[in-house]
């Protein structure tokens, strides 16, 4: 390398800029970025990424900013879709289905292959927690950018896991430990325990095949409820139960962990904003947590994560009850949906991260280095109907602007014209803002919300739009049942609300719709 007092009297060379008769200085910041990154080779060549939508868009910008080339996988039916577009190659996998296409180990394997990729990166779900992928990657010297098979092992299953911190020293929610086999032992594990009970299956994740019982009579419904759902949901009926938290808050840690020994906590999230165990809306901070209470839950997840010998990014999920004791819920061996507003309160990227860790790299980051800059939420934009019980809309996005402006991030993988179909998740988008606090956090998300057009199909917009209104949300005052609470009766809104114009301009419109839609039925049939 090259001495900074070398460095300086360099800096008096002057280059000529091209057409420019005069020579030109080089600033002293850019001189410096050159020099140490002059010769830096990228962490891998080329990476394909084994997902779709949004969040291979989301990797695709890291490798274009390491200067690694990208590779896309796509179905038939995602032939057209951004993130192909987005990648410098992309090759087909198969029919629109998952199971024939996103979730085909062997044709991944084969699109890795024709490629010539040297590492994976999995998104989050399809393959990204699948131990079996991971094995069959490292056996054809293929780098899988997470970590090892072991980790995701470990965590995948449910009560291991939870013996696992309990041997590491992690708080854990008092329960049976072991699989509970029939209705017998169930009620003698229930009765041990005391109601409320959560009836919980071991494969399980995004809520299913969980069940909360208050009576013996609740349990054995439950019971038979999860274990159907967990067969068919995961291929495994396996299940334990723990007891309920009540009035609980969803609160979970970042971990950034490399292959030498070093690991650091990227602060909290708040996540309890939740509609059947799935996350609606996040925020990072949470309101809840004391910086105490952060250092304390932060050690716990490290200790955690050191155990399973764990190397990239993961989360911790803790449960906090209203006293502000916290228990290990479960842990994500992958990059999570809500990371975006993270790395806005961190200033880390943790694509970027996980890339280097893949390949060998130690962290550069010590915890000194984490802060905390300001407040971010992040609201989940899907194409569903929120006033007819959150039923998926399809079809396609006829009209599709995003809000812009400063402290603002969409993170998605659709355009305009993009068809939203019945083969995947219905998201559309991640809606990021970020502020100097909270109540300018929420501004800016309001700010958002109302500027998004989205036309062509249904959407939660609205819903959002409410959740930031509420006044529990505007105190913090939370929990994981807080939509459950305050919506009952699913979401209403008056015509006023949903049609915000005066009764005569709104009898005018319908009024005017009718008569287009008559002269159009007419013409038609006088063709």
């Amino acid at each position: 390398g090259i001495s900074k007092p070398r460095a300086a009297r360099m800096l008096s060379i002057t280059s000529r800029g091209v057409g420019s008769p005069r020579p030109t200085r080089i600033p002293a910041f850019i001189f410096y970025r050159c020099l140490s990154t002059a010769g830096n080779k990228p962490p891998f060549s080329k990476i394909l990424v084994a997902n779709r939508g949004e969040i291979a868009c989301r990797v695709f910008r890291s490798c274009k900013k390491l200067g690694i080339k990208s590779v896309a996988v796509y179905s038939e039916a995602d032939a057209d879709a951004v993130h192909t577009r987005m990648a410098d190659e992309a090759i087909c996998i198969g029919p629109a289905a998952s199971a024939d296409s996103y979730l085909r180990i062997d044709r991944i394997m084969e699109a890795i292959k024709t490629t010539g990729a040297e590492a994976v990166h999995p998104g989050y779900g399809f393959l990204s927690e699948n131990a079996h992928f991971v094995e069959e990657l490292e056996k054809n010297g293929i780098v899988f950018i997470g970590p090892k098979s072991f980790a995701i092992d470990a965590m995948g299953d449910k009560i291991h896991s939870k013996r696992i911190a309990n041997e590491a020293k992690v708080n854990t929610i008092p329960g049976y430990v072991g699989e509970v086999k029939d209705e017998d032992e169930l009620l003698k594990a229930t009765n041990e325990i005391g109601y409320p009970v959560m009836i919980k299956a071991s494969a399980g994740g995004g809520g299913k095949g969980m069940r909360v019982a208050y009576s013996d009579e609740e349990a054995k419904q439950g019971y038979r409820l999860s274990k159907r759902e967990a067969a068919a949901s995961f291929g495994d009926d396996t299940i334990f139960v723990e007891k309920f938290v009540e009035e609980p808050r969803h609160i979970e840690i970042q971990l950034l962990c490399d292959g030498h020994g070093n690991g650091v906590y990227l602060n909290e999230r708040e996540c309890s904003i939740q509609r059947r165990n799935q996350k609606v809306l996040e925020e990072a901070p949470s309101t809840f947590t004391t910086p105490e209470i952060r250092a304390a839950m932060g050690a716990q997840a490290l200790q955690l994560a050191k155990a399973v010998e764990y190397q990239s990014a993961g989360t911790v999920e803790f449960l906090m009850d209203k006293h502000r004791n916290f228990y290990f819920l479960e842990m994500n061996t992958r990059l999570q949906v809500e990371h975006p507003i993270t790395e806005l309160i961190s200033q880390v990227d943790i694509v970027e991260e996980m890339i280097k860790v893949a390949a060998g790299h130690e962290l550069t980051l010590t915890q000194d280095d984490i802060g905390v800059h300001g407040w971010a939420v992040e609201s989940r934009v899907y194409a569903e109907d929120p006033y007819r019980e959150f039923l998926p809309s399809t079809g396609l996005l006829t009209t599709y602007e995003e809000p812009v402006g400063e402290e603002i991030r969409v993170d998605t993988g659709v355009a305009e014209g993009s068809e939203i179909s019945m083969f995947y998740d219905p998201m559309i988008s991640k809606l990021v803002t970020h502020g100097t606090d909270r109540e300018h956090a929420f501004a800016k998300m309001r700010e958002a919300l109302d500027s998004y057009r989205i036309r062509g199909l249904r959407h939660n917009l609205a819903f959002l739009r409410a959740l930031c209104d509420h006044p529990k949300m505007i105190s913090g005052e939370i929990t994981t049942k807080f939509i459950a609470e305050h919506y009952p009766d699913g979401f209403h809104v008056s015509i006023e609300r949903r049609f915000p114009f005066p009764p005569l301009t709104r009898f005018l419109h319908s009024f005017y719709f009718g008569v287009n839609m008559y002269m159009c039925v007419h013409v038609y049939f006088s063709m």
